[in-house]
């Protein structure tokens, strides 16, 4: 699907509107993003900063490490999106989506941080840690900006 899809945050303070298709959607894995989101791992669908519109309010946001920050709902604390400082490309929490089952993920980033007793998606490509630069995704032909460092990512 290329259209437009929203979502929100579990309050209803925060909508956003997603144009057209995106860069990739990969669970991730990772610590921060385990502490961040107080789940065993987000799955995020990544999307041109640009093609992210917010209606209502923009989040609140954390900056997360010295390259990184994370958008949320000042109101009910939902995890929201995920971005570098120096980058065009904004992540979004799929499960954020009025249609949460609208983009599956493509791949499984962190693995190396996976928790012991969640058990992975074997369908899916995975990585110890983030990808290898330049591989992109099946089908896409694209470079995916990589959530590098420790198992801590951003």
């Amino acid at each position: 699907m290329t259209g437009a899809r929203e979502g929100g945050c579990l309050c209803g303070k925060i909508r956003y509107r997603v144009e057209g298709p995106p860069n990739n959607v990969t669970n991730c894995h990772c610590r921060q993003c385990q502490m961040a989101a107080g789940a065993a791992f987000v799955t995020w669908a990544e999307f041109p900063a640009g093609a992210v519109a917010w209606p209502t309010e923009t989040p609140a946001w954390y900056r997360s490490s010295d390259r990184a920050e994370r958008g949320f709902c000042p109101a009910c604390g939902t995890t929201l999106t995920f971005r570098y400082l120096e980058g065009d490309a904004l992540d979004i929490a799929a499960v954020t989506l009025d249609d949460p089952d609208a983009l599956p993920p493509e791949d499984e980033l962190w693995t190396a941080s996976q928790r012991p007793w969640l058990p992975g998606d074997e369908r899916l490509p995975r990585h110890p840690r983030e990808r290898t630069p330049g591989l992109g995704l099946a089908g896409k032909g694209r470079k995916r900006r990589v959530r590098a460092g420790s198992a801590s990512s951003g």
